[in-house]
């Protein structure tokens, strides 16, 4: 509104000054044509010439006396539009000023030159001491400056020329609010803006009222926050005393009080500051008072909590922490730590005591273990002796069935009837199976010694059937039983010899209490095992006596026949030692069903090939790689496999493993990792990033101590074996052997 006015005012002030000049220009030019006039004569006295000119001049002075009637009547619109603006723009900046006082602000306008254009009688009020110099025209500068020289604000009381050159500059910016306190106690919040044509708009606004209630409110939450400082103060065994930053005592608590024998009202002077309490520490705790165990610590000082225990002359022993607070000041705490200090030392005394029992007991027990030490030497030659009598009795046995067998062949080389080429062949069958049971005797007591590894190969089950189909059809022919064998196309892993010693042994018994019916065996697959069962049609077993069937030289009361209880002895031990798991469905009078699981074969049921037996070295010439975080068990199984002919490599981690020479790691046949690995690895996710390393896929082995059936299932079904800690030697080299069949 005040605008438009001004503008006006300026276009019409304009066209004014035109309009003169224009009017006196024409006042020239026609003064010179008369002059012009009266001058010009004819120098001949020519009247007529002298009437022509006067005639010319005449209509030139029509026109020009025209042109300046137009211009005093475009002069005089003019001025009556100028005064039109005039009433106009003192009309909108009465208005203005009405309107700017009706609001409870204080308000004020400084053009692009910063100087007051405008103000309200608020604004005024703001600055009591200097309102008589606000007015129109006055400088934001000058007003600054007497604010500051007056002391108006509090910041100008305290540091004039520092305030005053701050206010103007943040005049300057004009961006945002900020607050300024004034002398008399109010609060101003000033918002400043600039406007379109450069100048600078203020509204001041007094927040003295909120500034108050945020006063309150900050000393109403100090107060709360006193009284649960006192609350925790009191609620602590501890002596506890706090100081603010200029060492004056702030709160304390009874304990404090009790062991300083002082009362409520008598702390408030005793110990009303930090070197009053070290005052009075001398007479209430003397030898409590040195300067680095009640000292002050200085703002700015570690925030670590200080702890000195000092001996007190009455023999009590006083502990006291200190410690600064962020924003300055210290919190002292004293315990009476006597009856701990006491405990502690009884305490060492009882360690020192049964340290000392420790010393005897060890020293009783490593005389102990070198008693076991000297048992275990002797039943190891006893083991021995017996592996060596069992090796020479099954050398006499075999003597004799190698002549037999000698007799046998003589027989077959001559003319026979069919039925005695039959009966010549089954005696050598016969014969064959004597000398792998006695052979079976002698392996597995080698294995209870650990002294030999089964040799785990692909077997094709339907030849193993039927040679035990033509073993025993003329044992139970002649007992009046049909035995049924299921052809099968299934192939396992195992050890021949010893799955065929455990498949005799049982259907050996199957045929030997079975009175009448039928003796079974088949093979079916259930996900990766195969199942050989066994089954008859004979008395049965009571489920009391499951367990006792497998004990050695163990016979049920009441059965028949021969035999002296080492059959199904072997076939649980046999099965143990391979991981065939065997299981027994018996009751009485419903017959018995022996169960034998079987790894099933990479080759599952395909085409027969024949079987791929172990290299004459054994796991011998084989490159390991062993993966544990402990150098023990590192050191433990580099002796281990090195005394089974290994090359061994060893390593902490993946990093050693990536350090080994390429050479070295390029021939790994094996790696055996432990599961627990450091920093959270995993066995299973170190042997993938080493096959990875290697390009190929490398039979690995995880050692783990985790027995939950979830884990061992997840890690087979990423192709890697299983084996539990602790672990057997016999048992890793039969696995190691397994898993290096067929490699040169």
């Amino acid at each position: 509104m005040l605008t438009a006015p001004a503008e006006a005012a300026s276009d019409a002030a304009g066209r004014i000054a035109a309009l003169e000049a224009q009017v006196r220009k024409l006042g020239r030019i026609n003064a010179s044509l008369m002059s012009r006039v009266e001058r010009s004569t004819d120098l001949q006295g020519n009247a007529f010439s002298v009437f022509e000119t006067a005639i010319s001049l005449e209509g030139k002075v029509r026109d020009r006396t025209a042109d300046l009637e137009r211009a005093l009547s475009d002069l005089a619109a003019t001025n009556a539009a100028l005064a039109h603006a005039r009433d106009a723009a003192d009309s909108a900046r009465s208005r203005l000023g009405d309107a700017i006082e009706t609001i409870n602000e204080g308000f004020a306008i400084f053009d692009a030159d910063d100087r007051l254009l405008l103000c309200n009688q608020t604004y005024r009020s703001l600055w009591p001491a200097i309102a008589d110099e606000i007015v129109p025209g006055v400088s934001f500068d000058e007003i600054a400056g007497r604010i500051g020289a007056t002391g108006s604000s509090l910041g100008a009381m305290i540091a004039p020329d520092r305030w005053i050159s701050e206010r103007v500059a943040q005049h300057q910016v004009a961006e945002g609010g900020h607050v300024i306190a004034l002398a008399d106690g109010r609060w101003i919040q000033v918002n400043e803006r600039r406007t379109s044509e450069g100048g600078i708009v203020g509204v001041y606004t007094d927040i003295t009222d909120i500034k108050a209630d945020e006063a309150r409110q900050r000393a109403r939450e100090a107060a709360e926050r006193a009284v649960v400082l006192q609350a925790t103060l009191d609620a602590m065994p501890q002596g506890v005393c706090v100081f603010d930053r200029d060492g004056a005592l702030l709160a304390w608590n009874g304990p404090l009080l009790a062991l300083l024998r002082l009362t409520p009202a008598r702390a408030r002077h005793q110990i009303a500051d930090h070197q009053a309490l070290v005052d009075w520490c001398k007479v209430a705790l003397p030898r409590a008072d040195a300067v680095n165990t009640l000292g002050w610590i200085a703002a700015g000082a570690d925030s670590t909590e200080i702890s000195e225990i000092r001996r007190l002359a009455d023999g009590r022993s006083l502990e006291v922490r200190r410690l600064a607070m962020p924003g300055g000041g210290m919190v002292i705490g004293f315990n009476d730590v006597t009856d701990r200090l006491r405990a502690a030392e009884a305490l060492e005394r009882r360690v020192a005591e049964r340290t000392a029992e420790l010393q005897r007991e060890v020293s009783e027990r490593v005389a102990a273990e070198a008693a076991m030490r000297e048992a275990k030497t002797a039943a190891e030659q006893a083991n021995l002796s017996k592996t060596r009598f069992l090796a020479a009795a099954s050398h006499d046995l075999l003597q004799p069935l190698n002549a037999a067998r000698l007799f046998v062949s003589a027989l077959s080389t001559r003319r026979l009837a069919p039925p005695n080429r039959v009966l010549v062949d089954q005696t050598a069958s016969a014969l064959d199976s004597i000398e792998h049971l006695l052979e079976a005797l002698l392996e597995i007591s080698k294995l209870d010694a650990g002294a030999i590894t089964p040799e785990i190969v692909d077997v094709p089950l339907d030849d193993l059937f039927a040679a035990l189909r033509a073993e025993y059809a003329l044992a139970a022919a002649e007992r009046g039983l049909s035995l049924v064998v299921d052809a099968t196309d299934i192939w396992v892993r195992s050890d021949a010899r010893m799955l065929r010693r455990i498949l005799q042994n049982i259907l050996s018994n199957a045929l030997r209490y079975t009175v009448a019916g039928e003796v079974r065996m088949a093979a079916s697959c259930r996900g990766g095992e195969v199942r050989v069962a066994i089954s008859d049609t004979g008395p049965g077993i009571d489920p009391r006596h499951h367990g006792e069937i497998f004990e050695e030289f163990r016979r049920l009361d009441g059965r028949n026949g021969p035999g002296i209880g080492l059959g199904l002895a072997i076939v649980e031990r046999a099965g143990r030692m391979l991981g065939h798991p065997i299981r027994l469905d018996s009751a009485l009078g419903e017959g018995s069903t022996f169960t034998v699981g079987v790894p099933l074969a990479a080759v599952g049921v395909s085409s027969r090939t024949a079987p791929v037996h172990t290299s004459s070295r054994g796991i011998g010439a084989r490159a390991v790689l062993v993966l544990d975080n402990e150098q023990a068990i590192l050191d433990g199984m580099r002796a281990v496999l090195e005394g089974w002919g290994c090359r061994v490599v060893t390593a902490l981690d993946e990093v050693a493993v990536r350090a080994t020479p390429a050479r070295e790691v390029a021939a790994i046949d094996v790696i055996l990792a432990d599961y627990h690995l450091e920093d959270g690895v995993t066995g299973d996710a170190a042997v993938a990033r080493i096959r990875t390393l290697l390009g190929r896929a490398v039979p690995a082995v995880i050692i783990t101590a985790d027995r939950m059936p979830a884990l061992r299932d997840a890690l087979v079904a990423e192709g890697l074996h299983v084996l539990q800690k602790p672990v057997k030697p016999a048992q890793l080299r039969a696995l190691l052997a397994q898993l290096t069949t067929g490699r040169g």
